[in-house]
């Protein structure tokens, strides 16, 4: 009989212990979920107003100690991270998810605003976090443009055939879209852009918009859209992250649009190193 309440309050003192873990893991991803809601709306960031960005994937080896800092390098090296450029935040004092957000947002913008960042890794261990982004190095083995592009003209077609949810905005499954050669040509000219000049934006260097693009290119449209992204190795993980980007993925549901082009660009120099684009338009 004594022992009865002993174990009782072992028992609530387990699930005191994994209540606690609990919130603290759900806090972490909760703050990722702000930083995603943060990238996917324009923002005024150091002055500049930032593009629409897919959100981060949730990495379990950028997950790193929120108290002992270290060599990121090495971090990443022992995580079995193949990274080609990581940023990491300390934070101490936030209470919560919210607090920590302000936090960043109010210091940190630019970090969490950079494109070329496609994953991220959250720590916490009391009122310390760490935040981790990275991109890693290119590892999927492509076709050319017109290839990679074709393949998200299916994959995007996939995605129409079922209905969704868009941020606010619901979409009936819709037609599919149709490939085009001269919306192809002009996003192919967009990515190269992008990763020849080192930018990510839907206005180009010289100031020209998608419809710009699309009539130089010889496209006499009705209704023209762009989704753009950058770091993304595969068709896949570029559609992932449209399809949870409110922006980009009305963009794609969008049952007004009749035709696409899509590309891709690589430059080793640039930050993001991959830059992909697609044009979707109606005559």
């Amino acid at each position: 009989m004594r022992f009865t309440p002993s174990a009782m309050r072992f028992a609530g003192l387990s699930l005191g212990l994994l209540f606690a873990a609990n919130a603290m893991a759900s806090d972490e991803s909760q703050l990722i979920e702000s930083i995603n809601v943060y990238r996917s709306q324009l923002q005024r960031c150091a002055g500049q107003v930032s593009s629409e960005l897919p959100p981060l994937a949730a990495d379990p080896r950028l997950v790193l100690s929120a108290t002992s800092i270290g060599n990121l390098q090495q971090a990443m090296a022992t995580a079995g991270y193949p990274m080609k450029n990581v940023q990491a935040i300390s934070l101490s004092g936030p209470r919560d998810a919210p607090s920590a957000m302000k936090a960043i947002q109010e210091s940190f913008c630019q970090i969490v605003l950079d494109p070329q960042f496609v994953d991220v890794g959250v720590s916490r261990q009391d009122r310390d976090w760490r935040i981790v982004v990275a991109r890693p190095l290119l590892s999927a083995r492509l076709g050319d443009w017109q290839a990679e592009g074709q393949k998200l003209l299916a994959e995007l077609n996939v995605a129409r055939t079922r209905p969704r949810q868009c941020g606010a905005q619901s979409f009936a499954a819709t037609t599919p879209l149709t490939w085009n050669a001269t919306l192809a040509s002009a996003a192919e000219t967009q990515s190269r852009s992008m990763a020849n000049n080192n930018y990510f934006d839907h206005k180009d260097r010289d100031g020209r918009t998608p419809g710009d693009r699309a009539e130089l290119a010889g496209y006499d449209f009705q209704q023209i859209g762009e989704n753009i992204a950058a770091g993304q190795d595969s068709v896949r993980k570029v559609v992932d992250g449209w399809l949870t980007s409110p922006g980009h993925c009305a963009n794609l549901m969008n049952p007004q649009y009749r035709d696409l082009g899509a590309a891709y660009a690589v430059d080793p120099k640039s930050d993001a190193g991959i830059y992909w684009t697609v044009m979707f338009g109606a005559q």
